[in-house]
C-alpha cells in the first residue's frame, strides 16, 4: 500500500486511527496490537505472500537476541555473527542472487539459469534494522525484547515500513513501552505528514516528467539533459523526503517520536556536509555498524581512506542491484577522501569559500544522481557526455515545460533551501507572531491536501521511488 494513494488516505489510515484512539491509553498493549494487526494489512496489501519473510526475520531474531544476551564470549561471538549472516544471506538472495547470476552469464558466456525472484518490498530497511537490533544486543546497549509482539512492532510499523527512517531499536524501545497522544501531537503529525504527501505528489511527480523525458531519449540536447539531472535531483529529493515527513507524521499521530532524516542536503558545502543532511539514517547506521568496527578514523590515514571507500562501496551496493548504484557510491567515496585528505570539508565553511563551495557540492550530488538514475554505467558517462556537450538548442526541453511545471519545479528549487524555518523563526519572535505562524502553517496544510488530492484523483499510479530498494 502506498502513502499517497486515496485506499490510504480515506480508507485505511482513517480506521486505523479510529480504532486505535478508541482504545483507551491504560490498554497500550492493544493499541500496540492494532498497530501491528495494520501494519501486516498495510504489507499485505500489495505482497501478500512477503509477510511471511518478515515473519520469518522477525521470529529468528527474536530467539537469536535472546540467546545472545544469555551466553558470552566466543558462542555468543558466534551465534551473532551466524544470525547476522543468515539475516544478510535472506536480502542477498531476493536482492543480489538474480542480478549476479545474469552477470555472470553474460560475462562468462553461461546459462546458468536465473532465479525468478522479486525484491520483497522495504527489505533493506527492516534488515538493516534487525541487523542494528541484534549487534547492540551483543554490544550490551540494549536489552533483548522479551515481548515477540513488541519486537515484532519494532520491525513491522507500517509509516516506517517500507522506506524508512531506518529506526535502532534503543530510540524507539521506550515508546513502545509507553507514550502518550495528544491532540497537538496528533495535529503536529497531520500537518508534516500533508506537507510529506504535498512533497511527493506535487514536486516530486512533475519532475519526474522532465526526468523521464530527458533520461529517456535519445539523443537529448545539453539544455534537456541539464533540465532532466535536476529535475531528477528535485524527484528524488522530493519523494524520499516527503515519505520521510509522512512517516514521522504518521508516527506522531500514534504518540511516537522518530528521528529526521533529511535536513536540507542541497545546501551542503561539500560532499561530507551533504552525507549529514541526505538519508541521515542510513548514514549514520554505516558509521555506526561498519565504519567504526572497520577502525574508523583511529586506524591512520591510509586505513581511514579504505575505511570511507569501503562505507561508501556498500551504500551504492544496499541501494540495488546494478554497477551504476555502485559507481555513484565510489563516486560519493572518491570525493569524501578528497575532501578529508586536502582539508576541503573544513575550508569549504569559510567565509568567502562557501559560495563557491556550495556550487562544486551541488554539482557533485547532480553528477553523481545521474549515475544514480542511469539505466547503465555507459548510459551514464553518454548522458554527462550530453550535459557537456553544449548542443541542440532548446527545442526539445521547451517541449515538456508548461506554466505549471515551471512553478512546481520553482517551488522545488526554493524549498529546498531552509525558507520555511527561515520565515516562522522571524514570525515567532512575538507571542502573536508565533500564533500567526501556527495559523498558516495549518491553513496551509489543508490547501496543500486539497490540491494533492485533486492530482492523485487525476493522475495514474506513482510508487515512491525508494520502495525498490
Amino acid at each position: 500500500m502506498v502513502f499517497s494513494s486515496t485506499v490510504f488516505l480515506f480508507i485505511f489510515l482513517p480506521a486505523v486511527w479510529i480504532i486505535y484512539s478508541l482504545i483507551p491509553s491504560r490498554f497500550l498493549k492493544a493499541k500496540n496490537i492494532i498497530l501491528s494487526a495494520a501494519s501486516v494489512v498495510f504489507y499485505a496489501y500489495g505482497e501478500p505472500v512477503y509477510v511471511f519473510v518478515m515473519l520469518g526475520s522477525v521470529t529468528l531474531n527474536f530467539f537469536a537476541a535472546l540467546l545472545i544476551e544469555k551466553k558470552s564470549g566466543t558462542v555468543q561471538k558466534a551465534v551473532c555473527g551466524l544470525t547476522v549472516a543468515v539475516n544478510l544471506c535472506v536480502l542477498g538472495l531476493f536482492k543480489y542472487v538474480p542480478w549476479l547470476v545474469t552477470t555472470v552469464n553474460g560475462a562468462l558466456g553461461l546459462s546458468i539459469p536465473v532465479p525468478e525472484l522479486t525484491i520483497p518490498v522495504g527489505i533493506s530497511f527492516y534488515t538493516f534494522q534487525i541487523l542494528s537490533y541484534i549487534i547492540d544486543v551483543k554490544r550490551g546497549k540494549v536489552r533483548a525484547q522479551r515481548s515477540y509482539a513488541d519486537l515484532f512492532l519494532y520491525i513491522s510499523f507500517f509509516p516506517q515500513l517500507i522506506a524508512g527512517p531506518i529506526v535502532k531499536y534503543g530510540d524507539i524501545a521506550d515508546q513502545i513501552a509507553s507514550r502518550t497522544v495528544t491532540v497537538e501531537k496528533t495535529a503536529r503529525g497531520v500537518r508534516r505528514f500533508i506537507i510529506g504527501l504535498s512533497k511527493k505528489v506535487l514536486i516530486s511527480n512533475t519532475a519526474a516528467i522532465i526526468a523521464d523525458a530527458a533520461f529517456s531519449a535519445a539523443l537529448p540536447s545539453s539544455c534537456l539533459a541539464w533540465a532532466g539531472a535536476v529535475s531528477y535531483c528535485l524527484q528524488l529529493y522530493f519523494d524520499f523526503s516527503g515519505y520521510s515527513d509522512m512517516a514521522i507524521g504518521l508516527a506522531s499521530m500514534f504518540g511516537f517520536e522518530l528521528n529526521e532524516n533529511f535536513r536540507y542536503p542541497y545546501i551542503a558545502v561539500s560532499v561530507c556536509d551533504f552525507w549529514k543532511r541526505w538519508h541521515i539514517s542510513l548514514t549514520s547506521w554505516f558509521r555506526e555498524y561498519v565504519y567504526f568496527p572497520l577502525g574508523g578514523s583511529r586506524c591512520g590515514k591510509a586505513r581511514a581512506m579504505f575505511n570511507r571507500f569501503v562505507v561508501f562501496f556498500l551504500s551504492g551496493l544496499w541501494h540495488g542491484a546494478n554497477f551504476t548504484y555502485i559507481l555513484w557510491g565510489i563516486w560519493h567515496g572518491v570525493l569524501m577522501v578528497l575532501e578529508q585528505t586536502t582539508g576541503l570539508n573544513k575550508a569549504a565553511k569559510k567565509r568567502g569559500v562557501a559560495i563557491f563551495s556550495r556550487f562544486y557540492a551541488l554539482l557533485a550530488v547532480i553528477l553523481g544522481f545521474v549515475m544514480f538514475r542511469a539505466d547503465s554505467v555507459s548510459a551514464a558517462f553518454a548522458y554527462i557526455g550530453r550535459m557537456f556537450s553544449f548542443s541542440g538548442g532548446v527545442t526539445d526541453a521547451v517541449l515538456f515545460f508548461s506554466p505549471w511545471t515551471i512553478v512546481v519545479l520553482a517551488c522545488g528549487i526554493i524549498f529546498s533551501a531552509p525558507i520555511v524555518p527561515f520565515i516562522r523563526e522571524k514570525m515567532s519572535g512575538t507571542e502573536a507572531g508565533a500564533k500567526a505562524a501556527s495559523a498558516l502553517g495549518y491553513v496551509g496544510a489543508v490547501l496543500l491536501f486539497a490540491l494533492s488530492v485533486g492530482m492523485l484523483v487525476s493522475s495514474s499510479f506513482n510508487p515512491f521511488i525508494y520502495y525498490i530498494f
